[in-house]
């Protein structure tokens, strides 16, 4: 099963987006996922000392265009569509784009954000199936839904309420 991965890159060093999304595919792999994420053939990035939100002009891979594109046909190729908004410092213009996306051509949409995340906002919460408070909770339930074991989580369903 094709997950595409949305996480904040914006900002932070290739190291950390690299190691991230790492820690992801090794953990959701062995279950039987393909990763998809925006690090995909990104390591020109490499010497970057922090990610720009736009693209690199001499590189053709990382026109703003190519980025775009990219991602969202890597979306329509999934499954699952799991964006970790976590720890977010600031608003997340293409996560929000990929949510978006997904939420728009039906995949299946999973938020992970705490209940004061930056993000919080009534088309994230309502433009995601699921929303979990913490990673561990989300891949919880990615690994239940991979060997066909889902448990109830009905109430980490939109907290506070909210339900689809």
């Amino acid at each position: 099963m094709k997950l595409y991965l949305a996480h904040p890159l914006s900002g932070g060093s290739f190291e950390s987006a690299v190691s991230y999304y790492e820690d992801i595919r090794d953990h959701l792999t062995w279950r039987g996922y393909k990763l998809l994420c925006p690090m995909v053939g990104e390591s020109y990035l490499r010497p970057e000392m922090k990610i720009k939100p736009h693209g690199y002009i001499d590189k053709p891979i990382a026109a703003n265009h190519a980025i775009v594109e990219r991602d969202r046909w890597m979306i329509g190729q999934s499954e699952i569509v799991l964006v970790d908004l976590l720890h977010a410092e600031r608003v997340s213009i293409g996560c929000m784009f990929e949510l978006a996306w997904a939420s728009e051509i039906r995949k299946h949409t999973i938020v992970i954000m705490e209940k004061e995340n930056i993000h919080r906002h009534a088309f994230v919460i309502d433009s995601a199936d699921i929303v979990f408070e913490t990673l561990d909770e989300a891949l919880d339930y990615l690994e239940n839904l991979s060997d066909g074991t889902l448990r109830d989580h009905s109430s980490d369903r939109n907290p506070g309420g909210e339900s689809r």
